[in-house]
């Protein structure tokens, strides 16, 4: 799909209409989405790409099957579910999908779904990943159950690091940037992108009602669908901004600013974000394309 443009914006907004009742066909058309952006900056073939907080596979798997080594970091076992151990797709391709990063872990399931503990990660030949204490990096890909503010990987590791949906849920932004960027090698991109907290869907399964408060939001959802809510303001949940988040990344000097846009605005999507106060309820969902720097 053309990047931007109304049918991808289309497109986009009726899988995610439909993501409760179909999210493998909502995450599959994100992933594909996202793949397609990536690689108009760099090819993905032969790259290694790291999936930090990629939940239940579908990133990593399409990067996979773009000929990557894709490599899923993950610290909620839960959030795994059976795609984990799916088995092989593209050139040994694992799974992966959008989740959440926060929490502790250096475990790691290679393509047997057997778990080995870890301790660094380092690159291996022909762009694989090896564990320094067992090898979980097998003909099935890796799935590493790990904490994203301490990835078990070496300096330099990835050609591209990834991570979709996963700041906002994270207590500590800044220093989950700088793993990020720790662990991507000089020149290589680092692709984060989040829903922002006064975005129409800041709230998550309980927006928009979030703008009335958020404990409110949260009750008014419990009590309309007799579920608990996933999230809690304060807990897995972050009030980040578009504004605090551009100026944090724009004052680092290990990273360049290739792109900062709106992940699914049809049109400019790159003028939104300069207006302040406008971009915190219109960007809806901010992407950082960033290179490190040397």
């Amino acid at each position: 799909m053309r990047d931007p443009s109304f049918g991808r914006s289309a497109a986009l907004f009726r899988a995610f209409l439909r993501e409760q009742d179909d999210p493998d066909a909502a995450y599959e058309l994100l992933a594909r989405d996202a793949a397609d952006q990536i690689e108009r900056l760099v090819p993905l073939e032969g790259r290694v790409v790291v999936d930090v907080g990629g939940g239940r596979g579908y990133f990593t798997r399409e990067f996979r099957r773009r000929g990557a080594h894709g490599y899923l970091f993950e610290p909620d076992s839960a959030e795994l579910g059976p795609a984990a151990s799916a088995g092989p797709t593209g050139p040994g391709g694992t799974a992966a999908g959008p989740g959440e990063t926060a929490g502790p872990g250096r475990t790691t399931a290679g393509s047997s779904g057997t778990v080995a503990s870890s301790d660094r990660t380092t690159v291996g030949s022909g762009g694989t990943l090896a564990c320094s204490d067992r090898t979980a990096a097998g003909s099935g890909g890796t799935v590493v159950v790990a904490d994203g503010y301490l990835l078990p990987l070496a300096d330099g590791a990835a050609d591209v690091c990834f991570s979709s949906n996963v700041l906002e849920h994270v207590r500590d932004p800044g220093t989950f940037l700088s793993e990020l960027v720790r662990v991507t090698r000089p020149g290589g991109l680092i692709y984060v992108s989040f829903t922002n907290w006064l975005s129409p869907w800041g709230g998550h399964e309980w927006a928009p009602w979030h703008y009335l408060g958020a404990e409110r939001a949260r009750a008014r959802y419990e009590r309309r669908t007799g579920r608990a809510a996933k999230h809690r303001l304060g807990e897995n949940l972050f009030a980040i901004g578009v504004g605090p988040t551009l100026r944090h990344v724009r004052g680092r000097d290990d990273v360049e600013i290739l792109s900062a846009r709106s992940r699914y605005w049809p049109v400019l999507p790159g003028v939104v974000t300069r207006i302040p106060v406008v971009r915190e309820f219109a960007t809806w969902n901010l992407l950082l394309l960033l290179r490190r720097c040397s």
